[in-house]
């Protein structure tokens, strides 16, 4: 029976997170709040000047520095404590708070990049000659600098900053409506046991080895959301034309080159990853078609596509046994990654299960100071295990770059993000499978292999297939309605899951559940970084220490050169298909050894 979801005060302290590590208290954070309010007035005061003197751009990049830290964490407690109890008004009010903070000091500081671009290179090579400090921000200066055909005018800058509050409003209302509002109706087990469906729990329910019991969760969810469907499309609806909106004030010519080009990502890496995907289709429908023969069902559906092959050697792994596996796949990274590991686990880094209100999935927070945070929705099962290494992955690259690098490089950007995550899983795959010769659990764990390239390079590579659609949808001028949306992700779902697939008509919704289609082209890094971590724990565990040395350095990295340059360092090159037709190959070698089992 399915555990109970307590309210939040009601959860042990022990499994929240220790947020005070941040800010002692409420009133400690309100009084922060107070104090960033004289920040815009400071930063104004260098508007003007910031090509004057070499001592002046390096008394402004300090303050810059300050600033970052000091807001990172500011905004980070108010998103933590926001994501606890999305309904909890008070830190709601405090999530706004932070983000008018935000607002308020972008938008004083919308002077510094046409300012920082104004200045002549030889004057800033002078400037870097007298002030040997200035080295430290050679990077970051070049990162504003490059994109010189895409900044504006102080006053176009200024208007910009002033509406990034206005366009973060689609994904704050499709995720209060996601998360704090939207309630599902209860489903029954074969027992008649009346059990709460959430988007928590909506995922392990689906891994029932009961085929109605499946059934009913899905078409409850799906018809549940399917009420609210032109809602969700609307706020998607708006969020692409913000982004096109961005994009054309910044002269670029779509919404995915706009984001792309803010980490340094040539367009092209996206459409190859789509094209090299599409030539591997054969294995994936070989895939749909093994797991169709193993279920011993004649119509493969939707709601079968979670539950375990080899069902009968599928265990409960408590977060404790979670993390004594973790500790030991992860012993190949060294000491000192396991005792950061150990830090992180004895120190409440992590909120572990799921409360009422709080909001679903599991991340890393982007900040780092003075540590990084991990919100879980810990179930007693293999995915949650995996879940665990993919966000200390996360967690350890971030304290890695924050450590190593100066705050102006030490944010490393999303194309790498993805990579430290999924290398955990993939060592933490690979050192379970080390430990059985057992038929039935081997096969068990191979298909959990083979569900993660199936979620992570197929799966995601679809959902960057119809983000692509979305963004040329709206450039075009067509509204991003709930039929054409439905329309669209049902043709994908057909073409991407094959022939022995039945793509039921619920499935056509599930653009309106997935919340990172409000992250600006965020999901193909998930597929690219699956890619690039195959290659670096199988490097790592085929040549040990040299191995792990470069991939130290890349994890301390941040943004200190161009993220292809960066996976370079660790040994892979992205600006090729090579990488995710290595990773594709394995995946059809795993299928081979799961048809030899089973």
């Amino acid at each position: 029976m399915a555990q109970k979801i307590l309210k939040r005060s009601e959860v042990p302290v022990e499994n929240t997170w220790n947020l005070a590590d941040m800010f002692a208290s409420d009133d400690a954070w309100l009084k922060e709040y107070e104090e960033l309010k004289s920040f815009p007035e400071k930063i104004i005061e260098y508007k003007g000047k910031l090509g004057e003197s070499a001592s002046t751009l390096l008394s402004f990049l300090r303050l810059d520095d300050e600033v970052s830290v000091r807001l990172s964490k500011f905004y980070g407690y108010a998103s933590c404590k926001g994501d606890e109890d999305t309904a909890n008004s008070f830190y709601q009010d405090f999530r706004g708070k932070a983000m008018s903070t935000y607002v308020a000091v972008s938008g004083a500081a919308s002077f510094a990049t046409p300012e920082i671009m104004a200045i002549p290179d030889e004057t800033l090579e002078s400037f870097c000659k007298e002030e040997p400090a200035l080295e430290e921000y050679r990077r970051s200066l070049y990162q504003i600098r490059r994109r010189a055909a895409h900044v504006l005018s102080p006053e176009c800058e200024l208007l910009l900053a002033s509406a990034g509050e206005m366009a973060d409003g689609p994904d704050n209302i499709c995720s209060t409506l996601r998360n704090a509002d939207l309630k599902f109706p209860p489903v029954k087990d074969k027992e008649g046991n009346e059990l709460p469906l959430t988007n928590g729990s909506f995922v392990p329910m689906l891994e029932s080895e009961d085929v109605d019991f499946r059934k009913q969760v899905f078409e409850t969810y799906y018809n549940r959301l399917g009420e609210f469907k032109n809602t969700v499309a609307s706020t998607l609806d708006a969020q692409f034309k913000q982004l096109l909106f961005f994009a054309k004030a910044r002269k670029y010519n779509s919404t995915i080159e706009a984001s792309l080009d803010r980490t340094e990502v040539p367009v092209e890496v996206y459409h190859n990853l789509i094209e090299a995907v599409h030539n591997n289709f054969d294995k994936m429908y070989r895939y749909v078609a093994l797991r169709k023969k193993l279920l011993g069902v004649d119509e493969l559906h939707m709601y079968d596509v979670y539950t375990p092959i080899v069902a009968d050697a599928a265990s409960t792994i408590t977060y404790e046994e979670a993390k004594e596996t973790v500790l030991e796949a992860l012993a190949v990274l060294g000491d000192d990654y396991v005792e950061l590991l150990k830090e992180g686990f004895n120190n409440r880094w992590i909120d572990v299960y799921e409360n009422e209100g709080k909001r679903g999935g599991a991340y890393s927070s982007g900040n780092s100071l003075p540590h990084p945070y991990v919100l879980l929705n810990h179930k007693d099962n293999l995915d949650s295990m995996f879940t665990l290494a993919h966000e200390m992955g996360h967690a350890l690259h971030s304290y890695h770059s924050a450590e190593y690098q100066p705050v102006s490089t030490s944010n490393y950007v999303i194309f790498v993000a993805e990579v430290a995550s999924t290398c955990n899983e993939i060592l933490l795959m690979r050192h379970l499978l080390s430990k059985t010769t057992d038929k039935k659990e081997r096969a068990y764990l191979i298909n959990h292999f083979l569900d993660q390239f199936k979620g992570t390079v197929y799966r995601q590579t679809m959902f960057a297939e119809f983000e692509l659609a979305m963004g040329r949808m709206c450039e075009s001028g067509q509204t991003l309605t709930a039929d054409a949306l439905s329309a669209k992700y049902h043709e994908l779902n057909k073409l991407y899951f094959g022939p022995d697939m039945v793509s039921d008509d619920g499935i056509a919704l599930e653009w309106a559940r997935i919340p990172h289609f409000f992250y600006n082209y965020y999901v193909f890094q998930y597929a690219t970084g699956f890619s690039a971590a195959v290659a670096i724990a199988s490097r790592i565990l085929e040549e040990g220490e040299s191995a792990v040395a470069d991939y130290k350095k890349f994890l301390s990295g941040g943004s200190s050169t161009d993220p292809i340059s960066l996976l370079k360092i660790a040994g892979v090159d992205m600006s090729s298909p090579e990488p995710v037709n290595a990773a594709l190959k394995l995946f059809g070698e795993l299928i081979e050894e799961m048809e030899e089992l089973c």
